[in-house]
């Protein structure tokens, strides 16, 4: 008997060396899962991040693809704008039957093109009794100005323009001086002006 309690001894000793061996593997399967896990959380975050990047990319591209033709078409509604503003009134109402059916197809024309600009989610800068903004203006002059307040905007030399919410051409503004200090409110010292490289 006692030999017999001998020899299950190292039985007793090889069974609680597997038990901490097991144990240690479990420990150590453990870990593996909880790392594996973890990459698992990155990867999902990972294709979650690049799929709303690519998301906002298309977005962008949608919404700014037109950005160069639009600023080339910009020109073109410039010089109808011009045209129409270079005849007197008195010189319309004077002018022949052939000359104002040029003058309406030139207004048709400017008109069709502004609202196909704006069906593109290119708009015009409001300036109506703006106050100079650098972030959507141009200065090209201080002037005098009875009547509006320093750095209000005078005059609209060019209208500006933006598609969607991204500037696409600051309006050119003439700005009320500060009697104070010759320079309008918020002026550094020159014309400001806004990258129109946008």
């Amino acid at each position: 008997m006692a030999d017999n309690d001998n020899e299950t001894s190292p039985d007793m000793s090889d069974a609680a060396a597997d038990g901490e061996a097991s144990s240690d593997e479990v420990a150590a399967l453990k870990s593996e899962v909880a790392e594996l896990r973890e990459k698992h959380l990155r990867a999902l975050a990972d294709a979650e991040n690049t799929r709303r990047r690519a998301e906002r990319e298309r977005l962008d591209a949608s919404q700014y693809a037109v950005t160069r033709f639009a600023r080339d078409m910009l020109v073109v509604s410039d010089n109808l704008k011009r045209a129409l503003d270079h005849l007197p009134e008195e010189a319309k109402t004077e002018a022949s039957a052939a000359v104002k059916a040029v003058l309406e197809g030139v207004e048709a024309t400017e008109r069709h093109l502004a609202a196909t600009l704006e069906r593109h989610s290119v708009r015009a800068i409001d300036t109506a009794d703006a106050k100079f903004d650098p972030h959507l203006h141009q200065a090209i002059a201080e002037v005098p100005a009875e009547g509006k307040p320093p750095g209000s905007i005078v005059n609209v030399v060019q209208t500006g323009y933006v598609i969607a919410d991204r500037l696409l051409r600051p309006a050119m503004v003439t700005v009320a001086r500060n009697p104070g200090n010759g320079r309008a409110q918020g002026d550094s010292g020159s014309d400001q002006a806004v990258d129109t490289k946008a």
